[in-house]
């Protein structure tokens, strides 16, 4: 009987190599250039980015949850807090439905201002969430996570990405993005926040970016960004590169604007 002759695998098919340390440039150029393909086979030409806690959950089911702690007595403050910041989640599911719906409504090629999200729970949720029930395409960069949930149901299906990277995640949600909103929020959402406004600040970002901080007593109690100045540690002029709304209809009328004005007449993402 002949000896089976050993097939041996192609590397590009080895999982002992491909996981290594020696393939960790083959892993990153694989985080930049899947994405490039599935967004140029979408005709994606750029997005609007929500940032924002995992946190808040849907109104209806936050009020359920406080009927239920005030039956019981248990859990109530928690459920307290749930009906508050459901507020967030409701208007980031609101102001991206209404981004969605205008920006379907431009004559420009393409699928313009797409909303993209993390794609995780929460406030990321709840966009993708408004941008799927007025019927348009909307994307989330997950990542993977140890304890982390998996990516939400509203999110289209060809656009459901899950990053290995940080900074491969992050220099996707940038170089797509044409606004960005940010929703209330923990470490990451400060960490995103304040890597926007320093590419804006430094230049490294040329485009025009208008950044959003929307829910303003939650941001002055969370930052006090006017002490910067005091301290000289930033100038006056860097409190014009963030808006502060309180309301989708204040936070929708200025992103329409700032991209009407700015980036209506210029497709293609890059930074």
């Amino acid at each position: 009987m002949k000896k089976p002759i050993h097939q041996p695998v192609k590397a590009y098919y080895s999982r002992r190599f491909i996981d290594s340390p020696d393939a960790r440039p083959v892993r990153l150029l694989s985080e930049y250039l899947e994405p490039l393909e599935r967004f140029e086979d979408m005709d994606i030409r750029d997005t609007i980015l929500i940032f924002g806690s995992a946190r808040p959950i849907a109104l209806d089911a936050a009020e359920t949850v406080l009927e239920e702690a005030n039956r019981t007595g248990e859990g109530l403050e928690a459920a307290k807090r749930n009906v508050r910041l459901a507020r967030f989640y409701e208007d980031a599911r609101s102001l991206s439905f209404r981004l969605t719906e205008w920006s379907k409504g431009l004559k420009a090629g393409g699928r313009r201002f797409v909303i993209c999200t993390g794609g995780g729970p929460g406030i990321m949720e709840a966009a993708n969430r408004g941008a799927s029930e007025a019927r348009g395409r909307n994307i989330g960069l997950g990542i993977s996570l140890p304890h982390e949930q998996s990516t939400n149901p509203y999110i289209t299906r060809r656009l459901a990405f899950e990053f290995h990277y940080f900074f491969m995640r992050k220099f996707w949600f940038l170089y797509l993005a044409k606004a960005v909103v940010i929703m209330p929020g923990g470490f990451g959402t400060m960490d995103e926040l304040f890597e926007s406004l320093t590419l804006v600040q430094t230049g490294k970002i040329h485009k025009r970016l208008p950044i959003v901080l929307y829910g303003k007593e939650f941001w002055d109690k969370v930052l006090n960004l006017e002490a910067l100045v005091e301290y000289g540690t930033i100038s006056p002029e860097d409190m014009d590169l963030f808006h502060v709304s309180d309301s989708v209809d204040d936070a929708f009328d200025y992103i329409t604007a700032e991209l009407t004005e700015h980036a209506v007449d210029r497709p293609g993402f890059g930074l």
